[in-house]
């Protein structure tokens, strides 16, 4: 049967000790370099990029990205030497699900045509993260796994910073212990500047999409990502970092003002994720401006129909493939 491998994020690979071979029911013959071995272990994932016809990630930028040492996690050199069968379909979102114009979570509805209930939702936001409830303050948010692969090193480096910049911040998210601490020992330091809330909740997801202006995703590297497509649909401006699926989704305010849909930076510095922000701030105080890049914003189109037609054109690359070998 041809075989199509997704490759969501290349740093969980499913590697174990090698005394486990005899539990896959397969020869001793495929415990090679070429195969499933990696550096005296069995690596699930390296398997299936082996003997897969064709390979997929889920942006065209980390298709590239994963082919060098920095992204590679290892496995740069064999998904380098499978380069030709090595593809990128950035990932589709559910408009059914995350829409402000049927949104079942929100408190009132806006659509791209009548903006105006996104202030509304702006103030229940702020009411849910105990922030000052003042419509003027920008609102920046952010919905993550609480790692180090989503920038939280330089997020909990430049809170000094971005509480001087004159915003509210509220950051939802569960992950690593050490940031639950950190971050929670910084809303305590800026109460009514910066709220953290230590949960998953989908209801309050979609309310932050709603309600806040600006979304941060400074990854030191994203696969795909989905919360700056979500945010888009909601008006709520991406200021990310270009790596991934951040670089292909968003595209840069600042260097393209006619068709920028967000604001970017590209070295991993707190420098630099600040200057982005105070760029978007900057644009955020011409309130014309600002209301021109909500709307084009939300008129992008991430739903699947684009990228399933995509894939069902690798389906068709990797039976032609199977067949001929």
């Amino acid at each position: 049967m041809a075989t199509l491998l997704t490759i969501h994020n290349l740093g969980y690979q499913g590697i174990f000790w090698h005394y486990d071979m005899h539990l896959l029911n397969i020869g001793w013959e495929y415990f090679t370099p070429e195969s499933l071995e990696y550096f005296g272990h069995i690596n699930f994932l390296k398997g299936g990029i082996v003997f897969s016809d064709i390979l997929n990630t889920v942006s065209k930028q980390y298709s590239k990205e994963i082919q060098t040492q920095v992204f590679g996690c290892g496995l740069d050199g064999i998904l380098t030497t499978r380069r030709e069968d090595l593809y990128g379909i950035v990932n589709g979102i559910d408009y059914n699900d995350w829409n402000p114009e049927t949104d079942k979570f929100i408190p009132v509805k806006f659509s791209v045509e009548d903006t105006g209930n996104k202030a509304v939702c702006k103030k229940a936001l702020q009411q849910a993260f105990d922030l000052p409830t003042d419509p003027g303050i920008p609102l920046v948010a952010t919905i993550s796994r609480l790692a180090d692969q989503k920038g939280f090193d330089l997020i909990s480096d430049a809170m000094e910073e971005m509480a001087a910049l004159g915003i509210q911040y509220a950051i939802l998210g569960t992950g690593e212990r050490k940031y639950h601490d950190l971050l929670t020992e910084l809303s305590k330091k800026y109460p009514g500047v910066f709220s953290v809330k230590i949960a998953y909740d989908n209801a309050l997801a979609h309310l932050i999409e709603a309600g806040a202006d600006l979304f941060l995703m400074p990854s030191q590297y994203e696969p795909c990502g989905l919360n700056q497509l979500y945010s888009l649909k909601y008006g709520t401006v991406p200021v990310v970092r270009g790596v991934g699926g951040l670089e292909d989704t968003i595209i840069d305010y600042s260097t393209f003002p006619q068709t920028g849909t967000g604001f970017k930076f590209y070295e991993y510095t707190k420098e630099a994720m600040l200057d982005a922000i105070d760029r978007a701030l900057s644009l955020y105080k011409d309130k014309k401006a600002w209301s021109n890049l909500v709307s084009r914003c939300m008129k992008e189109d991430f739903s699947w129909g684009k990228s399933a037609r995509e894939y069902l054109e690798l389906y068709k690359k990797a039976i032609a493939k199977h067949e001929s070998s």
